[in-house]
C-alpha cells in the first residue's frame, strides 16, 4: 500500500467546519479579498506544524493517514537518492532516513512536519512557469525522478497521453527530448516521424525535433498549462494546491483544464483550488464529478463566511440549462448579484453604475447583472444563487403585477411572505384592470387587413403572426401600464396599496421599474430592446438629465 496523508477536515474562522476525503476536489470561489488564495497557503503553512496562531481564515486542520512506517520508508526510498548521514533526496524534499518514523508516527497530533515537502505542494502562479524549464538530465536506470518532466522521460504511454491533453488545449504536440546532453527540454509542434530502422534518440530524429519550439520559451499560458498538468497528474504528492490554476489560459482553455483535472484526477490525491474563473469552475463541474466540493468565501469585516456545495447541490444546479449556458456562475465571483429580465436590462443598468463611479477616488461596487431571458426564469435564479449563498437583488418589468405567477415565487424565494402583500397586489391588479380600453372592431379588422395585405409567402411569416398578437393586446390594460408604469395605477386607495407594495418588494431585494420597463427611462430614443440600448449607451451616463431617474433607480438596488 502507498502511504498517504489527506486532510479530513478544515475549520473556518467563521466555525464552519468541512469534512473532507482523501481524492475530493476542493475548490475555493469568491469575490476579491474574500480569502481563496490565502486560504491555500495557510493550509500549506499550518501543515508542518498545526500553528494557527497568525492565520486570518483557518482556524484548524486536520490529518487522516493509511500505510505503514515501513511503507512509507519504502516509497521514500524508491523516489530518492541516498546523500551524507543518512539524507535520503529526491524532488523538492530532503529527509533524514533516522527521523521518518518519529515524523510518521506523530502527523495526526503535530502535523507533517519534514515530511510535508514529500506529501504536499503549493503551487504558485511562478512554481508552474518554472515548472516547464528543463530539468538536469539524470540516469534513468539508477536515479530517482527528481522533476515530473524525468517521469515522462522514462514512460513512453505517460509522454503520449500528456501529448494529448496538451494537444486539446493548442492544438499541436508536446515531445520530449531524451538526448539533450545534460538537460530534459519539452518541444512543442508537429511531432517528428523517425526515418525507416531509426529511432527517437537517433541523430536524423533529433534534427527535426530541434527544428521545433522549446516549450519554456513560449507564452505564459503554455507553460503554465503544462506546470498545472505535470504536478497534477505526474507528481507523486497526495496533497496538491493549486493557486489560480487558469492564470494566463483563454476561456476555453480554462475550461479544459478544470474538465481534466476534475475527470483525470489521481484516486490517491487530494487538490485543493482557487479559482476567479468561471469559465474554469464549468470545467471542473462538466464531468459531474463525484468527488468535488465547492467552498465560498466572502468576508465581512474580519470573519470569512464559508458556504458549501457538495455532489448534490452541485447536481441540483447544474442539470438546468438556463444555468448551465448562462453566467450564473460568475455570481460565485462576486460581492452582490442582481437578476434582470434581459439582456438589455442587464447591459444597461451595469453601464449607469458605472459611470457613478467614473472619474471619482470611489471603487465600483462589486456588482454583477445578469440576465435570465425572462421574468418566468427569475426563481430559477434565484434559487441557484441562494444555493451559492450570493447576496442577490432582482428588477423586473411593472408588467410582473400582471400575474401571481411568478411575482409569488419571486417573492416568496427572496424570503417574503406572500400573506403579508396578497391583498395589496389584488387591489392593485384589480384597479389596473378596471381601467380595460375600448376595443373597436373597425379599428382592430383595419390593422390586420394591413398587416395582411402583401403576403405571399406560403408558410405564414413568424413576425406578421407576431404583429397581429400585438393588436389583441390593446384589449388589455397591461399593455399600456407596462409602457406608462405607476403613473397608469388609479389615484387614491391602489396608489397607496401599491406604495405599501414597494417598501415590502424593495425589503426583500425586489425593484419593480415604476417608469412600466427599460425603455421607459429613456423616451427620447425609439425602437426596442437591442436597437433601444445601443442608442442609450451612447449618451452621457453620468451627467445626461434624462437618465437622473435611471441613475436613482441604480442608487436604491446598491
Amino acid at each position: 500500500m502507498k502511504p498517504l496523508v489527506w486532510i479530513n477536515e478544515i475549520e473556518f474562522n467563521d466555525g464552519t467546519k468541512i469534512p473532507l476525503s482523501k481524492n475530493d476536489i476542493i475548490v475555493f470561489v469568491g469575490p476579491n479579498n474574500s480569502g481563496k488564495s490565502l486560504s491555500l497557503k495557510e493550509i500549506e503553512k499550518t501543515t508542518s506544524h498545526l500553528n494557527y496562531e497568525t492565520n486570518k481564515v483557518i482556524k484548524k486542520v486536520t490529518f487522516s493517514k493509511e500505510g505503514s512506517e515501513e511503507e512509507l520508508i519504502l516509497y521514500i526510498e524508491k523516489d530518492s537518492i541516498k546523500g551524507n548521514e543518512g539524507q535520503l533526496l529526491g524532488y523538492q524534499f530532503s529527509l533524514n532516513n533516522n527521523n521518518i518514523k518519529y515524523y510518521w508516527s506523530n502527523v495526526l497530533s503535530l502535523g507533517l512536519q519534514d515530511l510535508k515537502s514529500y506529501f504536499l505542494n503549493l503551487l504558485s502562479t511562478e512554481r508552474r512557469l518554472a515548472a516547464a524549464n528543463p530539468p538536469r538530465a539524470i540516469a534513468l536506470t539508477s536515479e530517482p525522478p527528481s522533476h515530473p518532466i524525468h517521469i515522462l522521460q522514462k514512460n513512453d504511454e505517460l509522454e503520449e497521453v500528456f501529448s494529448n491533453y496538451f494537444k486539446q488545449a493548442f492544438g499541436t504536440d508536446l515531445i520530449v527530448h531524451r538526448n539533450a546532453g545534460n538537460q530534459v527540454p519539452l518541444y512543442v509542434g508537429k511531432k517528428p516521424i523517425p526515418e525507416q530502422g531509426k529511432d527517437r534518440v537517433s541523430t536524423s530524429y533529433l534534427k527535426e525535433l530541434e527544428k521545433l519550439d522549446l516549450l519554456h520559451l513560449q507564452g505564459d499560458g503554455m507553460r503554465s498549462f503544462v506546470g498545472v498538468l505535470l504536478n497534477a497528474f505526474i507528481s507523486t504528492y497526495s496533497i496538491l494546491l493549486i493557486d489560480e490554476p487558469e492564470a494566463f489560459l483563454h476561456p476555453p482553455q480554462a475550461r479544459l483544464l478544470g474538465k481534466m483535472i476534475s475527470k483525470n484526477m489521481s484516486s490517491e490525491r487530494q487538490t485543493f483550488l482557487s479559482t476567479h474563473s468561471e469559465s474554469f469552475l464549468k470545467g471542473l463541474l462538466d464531468t459531474d464529478s463525484k468527488n468535488l466540493k465547492v467552498v465560498r468565501l466572502q468576508r465581512e469585516g474580519n470573519i470569512n463566511k464559508v458556504s458549501l456545495l457538495d455532489n448534490t447541490d452541485i447536481n441540483t444546479i447544474w442539470s438546468d440549462s438556463l444555468l448551465r449556458h448562462s453566467n450564473i456562475l460568475d455570481g460565485l465571483f462576486h460581492s452582490k448579484v442582481v437578476i434582470c429580465e434581459s439582456d438589455s436590462d442587464s447591459r444597461f443598468f451595469s453601464s449607469i453604475l458605472s459611470s457613478q463611479f467614473e472619474d471619482t477616488n470611489q471603487i465600483s461596487p462589486d456588482i454583477l447583472f445578469i440576465n435570465v431571458g425572462g421574468k418566468h426564469r427569475i426563481p430559477v435564479a434565484i434559487k441557484a444563487l441562494k444555493n451559492l449563498n450570493v447576496p442577490i437583488s432582482v428588477v423586473s418589468d411593472f408588467d410582473v403585477l400582471n400575474n401571481i405567477h411568478p411575482l409569488k415565487a419571486i417573492y416568496e424565494d427572496l424570503d417574503g411572505n406572500w400573506n403579508e402583500i396578497k391583498s395589496d397586489w389584488e387591489l392593485v391588479k384589480s384597479e389596473i384592470e378596471r381601467k380595460r380600453p375600448e376595443f373597436l372592431t373597425m379599428e382592430a379588422k383595419e390593422e390586420i387587413e394591413n398587416i395582411l395585405e402583401g403576403i405571399t409567402d406560403r408558410i405564414f411569416p413568424k413576425e406578421k403572426v407576431r404583429e397581429i398578437q400585438q393588436v389583441f393586446k390593446k384589449a388589455s390594460p397591461w399593455t399600456e401600464a407596462k409602457a406608462v408604469g405607476k403613473a397608469f395605477i388609479p389615484s387614491g386607495n391602489a396608489t397607496q396599496a401599491f406604495e405599501r407594495l414597494q417598501l415590502k418588494f424593495k425589503d426583500k431585494g425586489l425593484f419593480i421599474v415604476e417608469v412600466g420597463e427599460l425603455e421607459g427611462f429613456v423616451r427620447s430614443v425609439g425602437n426596442h430592446g437591442p436597437k433601444w440600448i445601443n442608442e442609450v449607451l451612447i449618451k452621457d451616463q453620468k451627467n445626461d438629465p434624462e437618465l437622473e431617474i435611471a441613475r436613482q433607480f441604480i442608487k436604491q438596488i446598491i
